[in-house]
């Protein structure tokens, strides 16, 4: 009979029974030989992703991820008995959810995104202890299990787009900060100037490095609160402001500090230490917050802060049911799906397929009609930052037009763990602030449909401003959105074989006396010019 939790208490880590070890004596041995096989093959088909993570548990966005595997390990092992006591129903399912999971392996290989491996790595664990212990242990661990997706890091070009959002909003809340403390302080972009000194909000000065660990701490922190649901998804969500509204302060803090003690004060170990205070203060108001949330409701009583959280107990022993024969049948069908992976993963990891055949960018011609480029090479940082296989940037002008920088850079294929590097996401990184962003249609493109659609974006920095177009030629697609490219990449990879493509970049400044149509008519000529010339450089 099953005695699956019906209610959110049964979820409740104060509700546990502890894990009897002698228990392990009465296990069939084929479990832990099973056990050795999945653990080889799983190293086998992960090696490369999980070496990946463990890179990027290294870097400070990420450096809570290595204490979450073990404190889901102690979850489970506080809750072991119980799992161990119960029923089991629904072994068989565990079978999908092993087919599930390498097939997201599948996807995660070809469209070059060590997140969606790191996924699949996740399903193909949940599908084998479905095989073990069936559906009503998965849902006595269901917590545990699925607090591990914190340690993934999210996608490199996800982490990049929220990154420059959160450069933007910290730099507005460090300026609002000083100038409401009497701090002359400007804003432009990404940079505070304090007179003397400028300070600009890099992508490490984000707040992200802040934000994932506090809402993971967070996280743990409402599972083991002891207040109603709502409450708990309040104080989950109040992590994400509170963190954002911190790292703004520090940055005051830090303009502050540099006002009267000069640039020292924004480097160093002082600028570790400011990191630091700021985080614990942010834990402390996340605690402040639980303890006023105990305070609202009727009949809400006035309880100590300890009395709020429930830790797991040790609960009592209980007499584990022998399941062994059952489990070993689903166990062995999980298992050979595993081994009917292995020669097929050998496929998938193919980083690179063959070039097809093109003109070198180098070749590209730096006269367009009227118009005469000087070809500028790119700086050996920008170049390893960029990973592009082939690329030009050249500024274009005429006799009585201003210069129009041109930029394509090409790929053969994507590199996993980075991503292609968009505009919209290294605008901000470089300090400029865009205050327009839209598609746009020009009829002067051909190569592509008429009316092809395009990004424009309008960007400014220091008084200075400009105008920027760009798009994706991925094949024989024209896109503007960075996910419809990440899902091509994955489906021509699958089907055509081809994982090629390019960003096409033009821009334009702003000058005295002229408008933003004008410069408009002179992106779209240009743009007019280079598209009929792409597929030699970016082929069909």
């Amino acid at each position: 009979m099953s005695t699956q939790p019906t209610t959110l208490d049964a979820l409740s880590p104060s509700s546990g029974l502890s894990f009897d070890p002698s228990s392990l004596n009465r296990r069939s041995p084929f479990l832990w030989v099973f056990l050795a096989v999945i653990a080889t093959i799983l190293g086998y088909l992960y090696a490369d992703s999980l070496r990946f993570l463990g890179e990027a548990w290294l870097e400070d966005n990420n450096s809570h991820g290595p204490f979450i595997p073990l404190i889901s390990l102690y979850m489970v092992w506080m809750r072991w008995g119980r799992v161990q006591s119960i029923e089991p129903y629904g072994l068989w399912w565990g079978v999908p959810i092993v087919a599930v999971g390498l097939f997201v392996y599948a996807v995660g290989q070809f469209a070059a995104m060590y997140a969606v491996v790191h996924l699949s790595f996740w399903l193909v664990i949940l599908g084998m202890l479905t095989c073990t212990i069936g559906l009503s242990g998965i849902w006595q661990l269901a917590f545990p299990l699925c607090y591990l997706l914190a340690a993934i890091p999210p996608p490199t070009f996800l982490q990049y787009e929220l990154s420059s959002r959160l450069q933007l909003w910290s730099s507005a809340l460090g300026i609002g900060f000083l100038q409401s403390i009497g701090v002359m302080a400007f804003r432009d972009g990404n940079v505070i100037d304090l007179g003397k000194i400028q300070l600009q909000v890099v992508e490490a000065c984000s707040g992200l490095r802040y934000l994932f660990p506090l809402t993971t701490l967070t996280i743990l922190g409402a599972y083991l609160y002891r207040e109603s649901f709502w409450k708990r998804i309040v104080l989950v969500l109040s992590s994400i402001p509170i963190s954002i509204l911190l790292n703004g302060f520090r940055i005051g803090a830090i303009g502050v500090l540099v006002e009267y003690y000069g640039s020292g004060a924004a480097e160093g170990f002082t600028h570790f230490f400011e990191g630091w205070i700021m985080f614990v203060a942010s834990l402390g108001l996340l605690c402040l917050e639980m303890w006023l949330l105990a305070r609202i409701g009727s009949g809400a009583e006035a309880r100590p802060f300890v009395e709020l959280i429930g830790l797991p107990g040790t609960g009592q022993p209980v007499i584990p049911l022998d399941r062994s024969r059952r489990t070993l049948i689903p166990l062995s069908s999980g298992l050979a799906l595993l081994i009917l992976a292995v020669p097929v993963a050998p496929l998938l990891v193919q980083e690179e397929f063959s070039p097809p055949s093109r003109q070198s960018l180098s070749e590209f011609p730096l006269r367009l009609q009227a118009w005469e480029g000087v070809a500028s090479p790119m700086e050996r940082q920008y170049l390893d930052a960029l990973q592009l296989d082939d690329y030009v940037l050249a500024d274009y002008t005429t006799p009585d037009q201003p210069p129009v920088n041109i930029y394509m850079a090409y790929y053969l294929s994507p590199k996993k763990g980075r991503s292609s590097h968009s505009p919209k996401q290294c605008i901000p990184g470089g300090g400029w602030e865009i205050t327009s962003f839209e598609p746009i249609q020009i009829d002067r493109v051909s190569g592509g449909e008429p009316g092809q659609e395009i990004n424009r974006v309008v960007i400014q920095k220091s008084g200075h401003k400009q105008i920027v177009y760009y798009w994706f030629k991925q094949r024989d697609r024209w896109m503007t959105s960075e996910y419809m490219v990440k899902f091509f990449l994955f489906w021509d990879s699958l089907t055509r074989q081809r994982a090629d493509g390019a960003l096409v970049r033009l821009s334009s400044a702003v000058h005295a006396g002229e408008s933003e149509a004008v410069v408009d008519e002179r992106l779209q000529t240009l743009a007019g010019l280079v598209t009929p010339l792409l597929s030699r450089y970016v082929p069909d």
